[in-house]
């Protein structure tokens, strides 16, 4: 029981709050943190791309546990980590029932284990990068590299938003449930309350839309008002704001390790 209250505090709204909150701002003390946002879109744009056209198991496996070690110093929180192994386990499951379902063997386990190992490796590099970048970070890295101002800032803007689109969904959620009426017989296997709070769920994305509608208008008036839009179009503004970014050593000899590690894992898988 006591575990069971544990985890169920771990999967309360406002504990996924913090955890957003914290994976959005408080990894700043953390090595990739520390590096410039160009670094980390190269060194994305190739372990994000790179393992769908690899086939050998090794050369996989070694990059998988390249991205465990990152994702443990970059401090990713373990919800988010657990949601992953959640939905790699269930799509993993869910394609294997299927390839059985309409004739397949035990031979269709190890593409399948394959698939999920590439998918396991695109999605961890993925949360290394975004888990090392604060909302306004990643806009200047992206407004550097020539993104239009606008599409950063609604990246941004959007990262910046998850927390409290969080909280506003949970309190329309709960007005539904003091304003509601639930089944007086759960059924069997629940299965009358689930109905109930799936329901719920679905009717609580209109009033949601309709708030976060009114919010990003708001948001945009006082952007106009400041005059932001004309300042991501002017040229000695962009190099005002992004003079901070300036690739370091660390920089380079980040991508160096990460080309050498590669390399060796290559050069391993040839040797064997």
């Amino acid at each position: 029981m006591e575990y069971t209250r544990k985890f169920t505090d771990k999967l309360s709204v406002e504990q996924m709050k913090i955890e957003l909150l914290n994976t959005a701002y408080g990894n700043g003390d953390t090595l990739l943190a520390k590096l410039d946002p160009r670094t980390l879109f190269i060194w994305y744009l190739f372990f994000g791309i790179t393992p769908w056209f690899i086939h050998q198991e090794p050369i996989l496996i070694g990059m998988f546990a390249f991205m465990v070690v990152l994702t443990y110093f970059a401090k990713v929180s373990p919800l988010i980590v657990f949601i992953l192994c959640m939905g790699l386990l269930g799509q993993g499951g869910y394609l294997l029932i299927v390839s059985l379902f309409f004739g397949g063997d035990a031979a269709v386990i190890l593409p399948l284990l394959t698939l999920t190992l590439k998918l396991s490796v695109i999605s961890l590099a993925s949360i290394v990068v975004f888990c090392s970048m604060t909302p306004e970070k990643l806009s200047d890295g992206l407004l550097k590299i020539g993104v239009p101002g606008q599409v950063s800032f609604s990246i941004a803007y959007g990262y910046r938003m998850l927390p409290t689109l969080l909280e506003e969904y949970h309190h329309v959620f709960l007005s539904f449930r003091l304003r509601g009426k639930a089944p007086s017989k759960r059924g069997f296997l629940y299965w009358r309350a689930i109905v109930y709070f799936c329901k719920i769920a679905i009717l609580s994305f209109y009033p949601l839309l309709l708030s976060m509608t009114k919010r990003a208008r708001t948001t945009v008036e006082a952007l106009e008002t400041k005059g932001s839009f004309y300042g991501f179009n002017h040229p000695q503004v962009k190099k005002l704001k992004l003079a901070h970014l300036k690739l370091r050593k660390r920089d380079v000899y980040f991508l160096t390790f990460s080309v050498v590690y590669m390399v060796a894992v290559c050069l391993v898988e040839i040797l064997l």
